[in-house]
């Protein structure tokens, strides 16, 4: 064997050894246009610019979203996934879609970012609230997410049926914009940070018009679950909608498996706060988190790994 040959195989020895001793986690996030692929590949920037330190390595999965990662997680399929706090408020507890069926071995990471409930129109469809829905083509989400689930809990709160629908479709994320822009829909309904790239691309190229959600049933469905908030769209963030859009929020929360090691969820937060500056300029719908509040609105236990850190740094009281 030349020193070539040597080398190549040393190289090799070398690359396996250390993929061996090293640790691979994957966050499952939702759509690649969305928010959570983003959020979940920023958290992996900063977990993976620490792996000498820690031999974590970290990736995200592209998913049908939150519905779709409490599943994976509870399975074992996913070490992390993010999640809407409505899904894991009702995971948690049992109820609405988890009825007797309460999944326990889920915890809570941090609150990464607040998410709004939008309803993004063709104009021309001429929808002003969410009383002109009928007879109209409306994208509820597809099956599995959390868009899905807070349609049909908003439709249940102020009295509309689903069957008031022309069409009710079931698209993912990456596919609405491109069935608006085509007219196959009138308008689609996306629980996302804002802006968001999904929404910027079908404002380029047609006249999109984003739609208030409120009324006494909607402040009613707010006020009577712990998990919704009072929100605004801002406006100017997309073309032709330059005023604020009223509707309502949750968070998007980061859990884990009970299964996942405390030592890994501590490194994971540990990655994050080490390079929060950097992690909040990544994109806009950060701009005004604080390491509080990635506390607030969370739905379940946090995870053993995530109070030690907390607690560490002062933030559990």
């Amino acid at each position: 064997m030349n020193f070539g040959e040597t080398m190549k195989k040393l190289l090799y020895l070398s690359i396996c050894t250390s993929l061996l001793n090293g640790q691979f986690i994957t966050i499952g996030t939702g759509g690649v246009t969305g928010t959570y692929y983003l959020a979940g590949k920023q958290i992996c920037k900063q977990v993976n610019k620490q792996k000498n330190k820690t031999s974590l390595r970290c990736s995200v999965e592209a998913t049908n979203g939150s519905i779709n990662n409490i599943k994976s997680i509870k399975n074992n399929e996913l070490d992390f996934g993010i999640v809407q706090s409505d899904v894991v408020y009702h995971a948690f507890n049992g109820i609405s879609k988890y009825q007797n069926n309460k999944i326990k071995n889920i915890r809570s990471i941090m609150a990464i970012y607040p998410e709004l409930f939008t309803l993004v129109t063709r104009k021309d469809a001429n929808i002003d609230s969410y009383k002109d829905l009928k007879d109209k083509r409306i994208n509820i989400g597809n099956s599995g997410s959390g868009n899905e689930s807070t349609a049909l809990a908003m439709f249940k709160a102020v009295d509309f049926n689903l069957s008031d629908l022309k069409l009710a479709s079931k698209l993912s994320s990456v596919e609405m914009p491109d069935a608006l822009i085509d007219n196959k829909i009138d308008g689609y309904f996306y629980m996302v940070g804002h802006p968001t790239q999904n929404i910027l691309d079908a404002s380029r190229y047609t006249n999109v018009k984003l739609v208030e959600l409120k009324g006494e049933k909607i402040k009613k469905l707010i006020d009577s679950n712990p998990y919704f908030t009072h929100e605004y769209i801002k406006g100017g963030l997309y073309k032709n909608n330059p005023n604020n859009i009223e509707t309502f929020g949750v968070k998007a929360v980061l859990i884990a498996n009970t299964n996942v090691d405390s030592k890994t969820v501590y490194n994971l937060i540990k990655a994050v706060f080490d390079n929060f500056e950097e992690f909040k300029k990544s994109h806009q719908a950060y701009s005004n988190i604080t390491k509080e509040s990635l506390l607030d609105g969370l739905s379940a236990p946090l995870h053993e790994g995530a109070k030690k850190y907390y607690n560490e740094i002062g933030l559990l009281k």
